[in-house]
């Protein structure tokens, strides 16, 4: 029982860590084109991290199946990231992003910037997790986005 609270103590002072950083950073891309701000979610940060943990441990790099959060990935290999450094990563799909349209331009992604931006969520919570030099970045949103049909803002 003590080493079930102990890793459950560790594993909420590392998203508390985290925290402010990425709600700060997906709040500033938000404010930029006008929709409410996020608030942080300790349950989705949880499932984020569980996530994360699962996809450092197997190696693997894929989106939960089935989920019912909308989910942005980030890997790097070989340096360190921050909160800031993935929202800002996420963020840069802006560019490809067409509003008057809903589109990304042609063999561009930008999902990931519209799930930050998507009016109706309201809640975010993420989590990181390294294996050697690997780290793997996962937040959580609810409700999700990115709906076919729907425009994010």
């Amino acid at each position: 029982m003590i080493l079930v609270l102990s890793i459950l103590v560790a594993l909420l002072a590392a998203q508390d860590r985290y925290q402010p950083e990425f709600l700060a950073s997906h709040n500033r891309v938000r404010a930029a084109v006008g929709v409410p701000p996020l608030e942080w979610s300790s349950q989705l940060a949880a499932v984020a991290q569980r996530w994360a943990d699962d996809l450092a441990a197997s190696k693997r790099f894929a989106h939960r199946p089935k989920s019912q959060y909308g989910e942005n990935l980030f890997e790097l290999i070989g340096t360190a990231a921050t909160p800031a450094d993935v929202v800002t990563a996420w963020a840069s799909e802006r560019s490809a992003y067409d509003p008057g349209r809903h589109t990304c331009r042609t063999a561009a992604v930008c999902g990931h910037y519209t799930q930050i931006v998507w009016r109706k969520t309201r809640k975010v919570g993420c989590g990181m997790a390294q294996s050697g030099t690997r780290q793997v970045w996962v937040c959580n949103y609810d409700p999700p986005g990115n709906y076919a049909g729907q425009r994010p803002y």
